[in-house]
C-alpha cells in the first residue's frame, strides 16, 4: 500500500486491505470519515464543500485506481475501495441531514447495489475499464441508492 501514494488513496488508507469484504470495509471507513468530519467541523464540511471534495475525489480516484490497478496487475482489484468511499459520500451528502438510522439504511441499500450490480451497473462495470470504470459503476450504484430514498420519501 505504501509503495506509491496512489495505492494509499485507492486502497482507502488501508481500509481496502481487510481480508473480509474489503468493499464493505471501505464503505464503513468512508461513512465514519463523513460523520466525524461533518460533526467535528460542520462549517467546513457542509454540503457545497462536500460536493467539491467528492468531485475532486472522483478525479483523483480515476488516477489512483488506474495506477494501482496497473501496479497490481488487476484493473479492478478488490482492495481498491476509494470508489466506494466517494460514492457513499455522494449518497450521504444528498441525504443530509439524515439521522444515523437513515444513514444505516443508505449503507445497506448502497452495498446491495454495489454488490449485485443490476443493469446498467453491470454494463458499465464490464464496458468501462481502468480508473474511470472503477469509479463510475459505484457512482451509478449511488444514484440507484438515491432513487430508492427519493421514492421512499415520496411515498
Amino acid at each position: 500500500m505504501l509503495a506509491h501514494p496512489a495505492h494509499w488513496i485507492a486502497q482507502g488508507f488501508g481500509s481496502g486491505l481487510s481480508p473480509i469484504m474489503p468493499g464493505t470495509s471501505g464503505t464503513l471507513f468512508g461513512w465514519l470519515c463523513y460523520v466525524v468530519l461533518s460533526t467535528r467541523w460542520p462549517q467546513i464540511f457542509n454540503a457545497p464543500n462536500w460536493l467539491a471534495i467528492i468531485a475532486a475525489g472522483f478525479v483523483v480516484g480515476v488516477w489512483a485506481c488506474q495506477r494501482t490497478g496497473r501496479d497490481l496487475n488487476a484493473p479492478d482489484h478488490g482492495s481498491m475501495v476509494w470508489d466506494e468511499i466517494i460514492a457513499f459520500w455522494l449518497v450521504l451528502v444528498f441525504l443530509m441531514p439524515a439521522d444515523l438510522k437513515t444513514q444505516f439504511y443508505a449503507f445497506i441499500v448502497f452495498r446491495f447495489f454495489d454488490m449485485v450490480k443490476p443493469p446498467p451497473i453491470a454494463y458499465f462495470d464490464r464496458r468501462f475499464k481502468g480508473g474511470f470504470g472503477v469509479m463510475w459503476d459505484d457512482i451509478v450504484a449511488a444514484f440507484y441508492t438515491l432513487l430508492v430514498f427519493a421514492f421512499w420519501r415520496a411515498a
